[in-house]
């Protein structure tokens, strides 16, 4: 399966000999990629929304819930077969179409490795701005950032590629060192808000702004459900390249179990501390402050500087390279596999995360969940929904492994093209196009009939549901399409 025109050693299944990965693996892996600052800011939107504490957690937990169903059944394929998710895509949209999920989810983790990027070398930038405060005054560049951002930027960059160099293996320690190192900090932080405050502040006690009676009553639902879908989003990519990952695993119960208890918790765990924290601000320094590098860089002792810091900067370079680069890496390398190899995967990734300017996709809180979270998961809905009803429904769980490598066999389809999965998809990603237009001011929302902003609020369900349902119809009419 490494001789033919599509594979290589990277995209070939793991052999039983080398899928050590446990329960506990698993569990390790989504509280390290749950532990960042992302997830600590993730219900900023929520609350500066109008929902209170409580309902934006409960939000967070709820699309995490939701988001697990699919993780778990896309996970099912890599486990049984020990295959990456390219190479599953290859089974529903074709050896050549397999190209058109795997860019989608690729180019996704490219602006979210950027993201993760920025937030560790904003870090090193903080530190160092303590003991050299003229690195703090630089003027800002063309690029709407200092050049002593950028630089720290590129280091942390940096870093990021030495650990891809390294191979997967190193990635599995990290996440291992990573899981206690965060949970530990995490409850450090909260206990000292609590105590710096005298309690949690505010926030925690602030009513909803959509109850009876505040400036939002009754619109609760038209917020929760885009809200929802993109606490979904959050996640939605790993949902599709999960096999990745679960390629590894012992078993089936090892990855069920450990990724069951590993997501839903971690995720409104942090996000918890991230509101507690805030409120806990809003006494202790007269203001709200959600980032928590801000909460950081108040603190007067240098030692305690540094090493939360450095903390978060490891914990940072985890979540990055576990979320954000082995899938591009193996999406890359599918699309030559010959030429491009893991690490040169890594590297692409790399590059286009510089070009796609993180700063700018971070800088709006609202924009970052109701425009960059909801927009993409209207495109990787409808992935998942082709990819679930292709192997639990239409196959049954069976695949040809063999096949799968070659480019002549069953799932060459018209040409290497699935024409069943591009239709699906297309019929699914269109209707939550016009929504999105207006959500970036591309058109104007009075043009456009409420339907499509509705839509577009539910844009991975809608996505999802039209495409499984359409692929399978459209698989019926021409099985071999």
């Amino acid at each position: 399966m490494t001789d033919g025109p599509l594979g290589n050693e990277d995209l070939a299944p793991v052999p039983p000999e080398r899928r050590t990965w446990r329960m506990g693996s698993y569990a390790a892996l989504w509280i390290s990629m749950s532990a960042c600052v992302p997830t600590y800011m993730l219900a900023s939107s929520l609350v500066g929304g109008g929902m209170n504490w409580w309902e934006a957690v409960l939000t967070i937990f709820l699309g995490n819930a939701i988001v697990l169903v699919p993780i778990l059944l896309n996970s099912h394929a890599g486990t049984r077969y020990g295959i990456p998710f390219p190479v599953l895509c290859r089974a529903s949209f074709g050896t050549l179409g397999a190209n058109i999920p795997a860019l989608l989810r690729a180019f996704v983790a490219c602006g979210w490795f950027g993201i993760q990027v920025w937030i560790g070398g904003e870090a090193i930038h903080k530190i160092l701005g303590i003991f050299f405060p003229a690195i703090s005054g630089g003027g800002t560049g063309p690029l709407g950032i200092s050049l002593s951002q950028f630089g720290c930027f590129m280091a942390f960059w940096a870093v990021n590629m030495a650990v891809v160099y390294k191979g997967i293996d190193s990635i599995r320690i990290l996440l291992q060192i990573k899981a206690p190192l965060l949970i530990t900090l995490g409850v450090v932080f909260l206990v000292w808000a609590y105590r710096a405050a005298g309690g949690f502040g505010p926030m925690l006690s602030q009513p909803s702004a959509f109850e009876l009676g505040q400036p939002k009553s009754g619109q609760f639902l038209s917020f929760f459900i885009p809200g929802l879908t993109g606490m979904i989003g959050f996640w939605a990519t790993l949902s599709l390249n999960i096999p990745d990952f679960s390629r590894y695993a012992r078993s089936q119960r090892d990855q069920v179990l450990g990724q069951a208890l590993g997501l839903p918790l971690a995720m409104a765990f942090y996000s918890f501390i991230g509101v507690a924290v805030t409120s806990a601000t809003v006494v202790i320094f007269g203001q709200t402050i959600w980032d928590p590098l801000e909460v950081l860089v108040r603190f007067k002792n240098p030692a305690v500087l540094i090493v939360a810091m450095l903390a978060l900067c490891v914990a940072t370079l985890a979540t990055n390279i576990a979320a954000n680069v082995v899938s591009p890496a193996n999406d890359f390398a599918h699309l030559s596999p010959k030429r491009i190899s893991f690490r040169m995967g890594g590297l692409i990734t790399g590059l286009i995360g510089i070009v796609m300017m993180p700063w700018r996709l971070v800088a709006d809180p609202s924009g970052y969940i109701f425009t960059w979270l909801v927009a993409y998961s209207a495109l990787l809905g409808p992935v998942g929904g082709i990819m679930i009803a292709d192997y639990f429904v239409y196959r049954r769980r069976q695949l040809d492994v063999v096949a799968l490598y070659d480019p002549n066999g069953c799932y060459r389809f018209s040409g290497g093209w699935s024409l069943a999965a591009i239709a699906s998809f297309l019929l699914a990603a269109l209707p939550s196009l016009p929504g999105f237009l207006a959500q970036v001011g591309a058109v104007n929302p009075a043009h456009l009939a409420p339907v499509f902003a509705q839509i577009y609020g539910f844009a991975w369900f809608s996505g999802f549901a039209i495409a499984f349902v359409a692929y399978l119809l459209f698989r019926k009419i021409g099985p071999n399409a």
